[in-house]
């Protein structure tokens, strides 16, 4: 059995979760990190030397890296409704995937380690309030990008991109600060919500 280590609080265990849920494959979930039982420790260093979660153990084979754990499952289990196989529409998946791990992650680490997370250290004020104005940027983006009716990111299907941008999302509106009005990110993520298999990823308490 598939096993999955990190604590669910992260998104970006949760990422791994979900799509281990959306495809119905079995796992056994061990927490770690902060809080939890310590990724410094040397049984979890022997399989993550950069002390990070997620860790995927299949078998013999360990994956790191939430998104690259999330391609390996949508993979082996033939699921191309997840990750097609076609080359354009693979590419724009993937897009989607690489665009939430970095520019929109990266604008909300400064906000979100100060207001939700309590890190004394994350940053001044000024730096707290410009990760502000870039993480609602970035969301317009999202914004914009589903304004024009398609149901998920990259059009009509459901794909991985909507787990890694769905659990983004999820952290938008769970964070608590104002935000602007953006009536076609809460659609989208009102019909992420209605998943069967997101329900334990998304909503009140999950960051």
């Amino acid at each position: 059995m598939l096993q999955v280590l990190g604590k669910r609080q992260s998104i970006n265990v949760r990422k791994v979760l979900w799509t281990c849920d959306e495809i119905g494959v079995p796992y056994e979930h061990e927490e770690w990190g902060a809080g939890t039982r310590p990724t410094s420790a040397p049984e979890f260093l022997s399989l993550n030397p950069k002390a990070l979660v997620p860790v995927l153990i299949d078998g013999p084979s360990i994956i790191t890296e939430s998104n690259t754990i999330a391609r390996y499952l949508a993979g082996k289990h033939d699921r191309t409704d997840l990750l097609p196989v076609e080359p354009l529409a693979r590419a724009q998946v993937e897009e989607m995937m690489d665009w939430q791990a970095t520019e929109l992650n990266g604008s909300w680490r400064v906000a979100f380690q100060a207001i939700v997370r309590k890190n004394q250290i994350a940053g001044t004020a000024e730096q707290v309030a410009a990760s502000l104005v870039e993480w609602a940027r970035m969301m317009r983006l999202l914004e914009r990008r589903l304004a024009d009716g398609r149901l998920h990111v990259c059009g009509k299907p459901f794909t991985l991109a909507d787990i890694v941008i769905g659990l983004s999302v999820n952290r938008w509106f769970q964070t608590p600060i104002e935000r602007p009005e953006l009536p076609s990110v809460r659609a989208y993520f009102d019909r992420l919500s209605q998943r069967p298999a997101a329900h334990t990823h998304l909503g009140d308490g999950t960051d």
